[in-house]
């Protein structure tokens, strides 16, 4: 015969196993899913899931640009393996906002640039270039190609 016998303090432990478990599966069935690809909180800028012309588009418009429908320029580059002075300088403006390029040294990427039409307080004509891989904004700038042109990241001055 086999007697087995249970104290009081063992009844409320498996309780409280019981009630946590119930709590942890309440969570899990009713609390939804993370996804760092969705669209973005308000306030957020989303440089995932960038796929098409329009994509590309709203991304910009998350800056408050407006630009042409149609991309003046789309070209394959390859981000060099070593950074030269230039490309350093040009990753730092990427580092000033929250991208880095050194992490796809080697990399095919593909560059869009696009016209802007409503750069403020500037006659010339402005260009936005989006560095894309694998259809996220790794990189990019807005400038003009003006001999004493001007380049800086994507926020708009104020």
């Amino acid at each position: 015969m086999f007697v087995c016998s249970l104290r009081a303090s063992t009844l409320k432990f498996f309780g409280i196993i019981c009630v946590a478990m119930v709590a942890l599966i309440t969570l899990i069935v009713f609390v939804p899913s993370f996804d760092a690809d969705a669209a973005p909180v308000s306030g957020e800028i989303n440089y995932s899931k960038i796929k098409t012309e329009e994509d590309r588009i709203e991304f910009l418009k998350q800056f408050g640009w407006e630009v042409k429908p149609t991309a003046v320029e789309q070209k394959d580059v390859k981000v060099p393996k070593e950074f030269d002075n230039i490309f350093n300088t040009y990753n730092e403006l990427q580092k000033r906002q929250g991208l880095d390029l050194s992490k796809y040294k080697g990399k095919n990427v593909t560059r869009y640039t696009y016209e802007v039409t409503n750069y403020p307080g500037y006659e010339g004509t402005v260009y936005a270039n989006l560095i894309i891989y694998k259809n996220r904004v790794i990189g990019g700038d807005i400038c003009t190609a003006d001999v004493e042109g001007f380049i800086q990241g994507f926020e708009m001055s104020k």
